[in-house]
């Protein structure tokens, strides 16, 4: 807290950040955008003309110009002969767009460029520094949103994100389980058509998807593999959360749940009903993995 804010001179940023953004927020994220990436073609050296060809023997100015392109013909989807190729101009230009976006779209171009910088998307070494920064940020403004898994996600508990991109990291090597949960994860995360009813059901197939893994019956349900997992004695899980999950599981699948009812919109399901479900599920993979390990069960 500044001084300023102890002493009374100013208030502190108390509101969360929900469906909006302030001009300080938005300033520190063009900030960062232009320290990792616009940057590259602002030292003496660099060539002040975006010609793919004389780019090619310089490796982040080249993926710089490959972005550009993308982003005029994908993101912006201007004629990509109106590009321009002096730097100081596309700079220009790209700056006075980015200022006039509507708060969502900010957030829709800052998840395009750590995409597209670069063959290796969010993990390339670029984009990872950025996407630290970019969460600090986000924290330090109160926005409601980080990145987790290089998608923009309605998120404000650290221990929240903390769960969820442990879950996809300890699950890379498991396609199936990985797959539901990074489905749930921008099912929930869609900012213009967010999909809380399947993002639900996304998070719990991953449950079942891994305990299939871990009781060697890919054709068990939740309850069933839940139960030879239990009776195997090698992975002991505690009572009340093999209980809790089950129950959990009954309410997807029941005949008023997301499984048989997809198109039933009388239910009504909210952001805090599908990121309670997408935290929990993920707690609940890492807990398995770890459970499984321990008992000596290879999971593949």
């Amino acid at each position: 807290m500044r001084f300023s804010e102890r002493m009374g001179y100013k208030k502190p940023k108390t509101e969360i950040q929900y469906e909006s953004m302030d001009d300080d927020l938005r300033n520190r994220i063009w900030s960062l955008l232009y320290s990792f990436y616009w940057g590259i073609m602002e030292e003496p050296e660099k060539r002040s003309y975006l010609i793919k060809e004389k780019l090619r023997g310089y490796e982040n100015e080249y993926a710089l110009f490959i972005l550009f392109r993308k982003m005029w013909f994908y993101f912006l989807k201007k004629p990509i002969d109106e590009m321009p190729t002096y730097w100081p101009k596309l700079y220009s230009e790209i700056r006075k767009i980015y200022f006039s976006f509507p708060w969502y779209e900010v957030y829709d171009f800052i998840e395009f460029i750590v995409d597209n910088f670069g063959d290796k998307g969010p993990k390339g070494k670029q984009n990872e520094g950025f996407i630290d920064l970019c969460n600090e940020v986000l924290k330090e403004e109160l926005s409601a949103y980080r990145f987790v898994d290089g998608v923009i996600t309605p998120i404000t508990n650290e221990i929240e994100i903390s769960e969820i991109e442990h879950a996809l990291e300890s699950t890379s090597h498991l396609e199936g389980v990985n797959t539901h949960l990074k489905s749930a994860l921008k099912l929930f995360s869609d900012k213009k058509n967010p999909d809380y009813r399947n993002s639900i059901k996304e998070s719990i197939s991953a449950i079942e998807a891994l305990c299939r893994l871990i009781s060697k019956d890919d054709k068990a349900t939740l309850g069933k593999a839940l139960k030879i997992i239990e009776e195997s004695g090698k992975c002991k899980i505690h009572g009340s959360l093999k209980a809790g999950f089950e129950k959990i599981y009954g309410y997807t699948s029941d005949e008023h749940g997301i499984r048989h009812s997809l198109l039933d919109k009388d239910s009504e399901l909210d952001q805090e009903d599908a990121r309670f479900m997408l935290v929990s599920c993920s707690a609940f993979v890492n807990y398995l993995i770890v459970k499984a390990n321990k008992g000596g069960i290879t999971i593949n």
